[in-house]
């Protein structure tokens, strides 16, 4: 991609209305826009970098064995009526009504519409277990929308649904999951700590949220610091391995960790002070077993082995895409700007043109252009006319990992500098081993 033909408003100024890091990079970066409260459209370089990171999210949902289906976003008042949620549901839930006067909802969650789905097809327990999710515009109208996407109205969900025949069966849809979103968490280069969550009426204790620690946080956390030394479970993790996820699960919830609402101040106390964490939390991840409370009012059933009918037992697990971008950016950045982690950095490297017009940086920056493009990286080149101050300033906003820079000095000889995003470490070399660094 050539910046001089690409969409990418950056601002020089910090926005007023930014409260937090990451509001204000991803306005200034051109990375979004506000249309209306709560309310945002993703502009071309926050578009990759969300799409980057629902790329991993279905990797690993896939990983795990969920399969990937699409909802409808708007949905009929009769779903939510038959749950009993429709009345019970607050005023973030947006009511509408179709030109037949049919009250429809625009979906803030979609348990009772993927319920139905489920009691439609399958009536089997061979046809169990069973995870769908997707990825799909969610709409919440919160009284106080706030820190850009962080907290909006309309947000980017992957929901998904486990089906089983009981809990037991429940149990370890619930561990694959959790250890499915351990895996997703460190691609995106975050160390993610679950939390035991309220788990309500239900009980027990099958609900955890997933928090990152960010000096933004929306809440206090408290959790033992082993967290940051937890192997992540591998990529040849045996998904169907019963005993297998329940160790990583045993593992990952054997030492303490909670949010402010589930705070214990005495057993945090018995931990020693040197192994205390307490900081502010980010939480980008919710996974919760709740049951038959949707199967049984909805009667999703199935045949069991026995011939009976048996309600089916169901979890739910949420990733916000939308939430996790900023979330990324409050980890990791610095006053220069974004720093992105390489998995999901909207361009692997950019090439930047020091003095356009001149044949030796054209030449030289023309073929590294064409030879990364040729490699599979995604390369922005920095064609513009642009100051030096500018271009190095647009490069440090944007988060790119890698700048290749090239100057008319250095370039007439055949080198160019490269400089390192998240360290500012700067090596002059030759083209060919700067492609070997970037593309090797």
């Amino acid at each position: 991609m050539r910046l001089s033909r690409y969409f990418m408003p950056i601002l020089k100024e910090n926005p007023k209305e930014a409260e937090i890091v990451s509001h204000r990079l991803m306005l200034r970066a051109g990375m979004i826009r506000q249309q209306s409260q709560g309310i945002y459209s993703w502009l071309p370089l926050g578009k990759r970098v969300l799409d980057k990171v629902n790329k991993i999210v279905r990797e690993e949902q896939n990983r795990a064995g969920a399969v990937e289906l699409m909802m409808p976003t708007l949905q009929s008042a009769e779903l939510w009526q038959e749950s009993g949620r429709y009345d019970a549901y607050g005023k973030e839930m947006l009511r509408i009504k179709d030109r037949q006067e049919r009250p429809m909802l625009y979906g803030p969650t979609n348990e009772e519409m993927i319920t139905d789905i489920f009691r439609s097809y399958v009536k089997s327990y061979k046809s169990l277990p069973l995870n769908l999710y997707h990825i799909q515009l969610k709409f919440r109208d919160e009284i106080r929308p706030r820190f850009g996407t962080m907290r909006s109205r309309e947000f980017l969900m992957k929901d998904a649904y486990s089906f089983d025949l009981n809990k037991e069966d429940a149990v370890h849809s619930y561990n694959k999951m959790f250890a499915a979103y351990l895996r997703t968490f460190d691609r995106l280069g975050l160390r993610a700590i679950p939390m035991r969550a309220d788990t309500g009426p239900i009980g027990g204790n099958h609900s955890h949220e997933f928090i990152i620690l960010a000096d933004t946080g929306e809440s206090e956390v408290f959790s033992h610091r082993d967290f940051v030394n937890f192997d992540i479970p591998g990529e040849d993790t045996d998904f169907d391995d019963v005993a297998g996820m329940q160790a990583i699960f045993d593992k990952w919830t054997s030492v303490y960790a909670a949010t402010s609402e589930m705070h214990d101040e005495s057993a945090f106390d018995q931990i020693p002070d040197a192994d205390r964490l307490s900081a502010r939390g980010i939480e980008v991840g919710h996974i919760f077993y709740f049951g038959t409370k949707y199967s049984e009012p909805m009667g999703a059933k199935v045949q069991g082995p026995d011939g009976k009918e048996h309600l089916v037992h169901m979890g739910s697990y949420g990733i916000g895409p939308t939430r996790l971008v900023p979330a990324i950016i409050e980890a990791s950045h610095d006053d220069n700007g974004i720093i992105w982690p390489a998995s999901v950095a909207p361009f692997d490297v950019v090439v930047i043109n020091m003095k356009p017009g001149d044949e030796a940086c054209d030449s030289l920056s023309e073929d590294l252009y064409a030879k990364l493009n040729k490699a599979g990286k995604d390369v922005l080149l920095d064609d513009t006319d642009e100051r030096a101050g500018t271009k190095f300033a647009t490069a440090d906003l944007i988060g790119v990992p890698v700048q290749i820079i090239v100057g008319p000095r250095s370039a007439a000889n055949g080198e160019v500098e490269v400089k390192d995003r998240k360290s500012a470490a700067r090596d002059v070399m030759t083209l060919e081993a700067a492609l070997n660094r970037v593309a090797g």
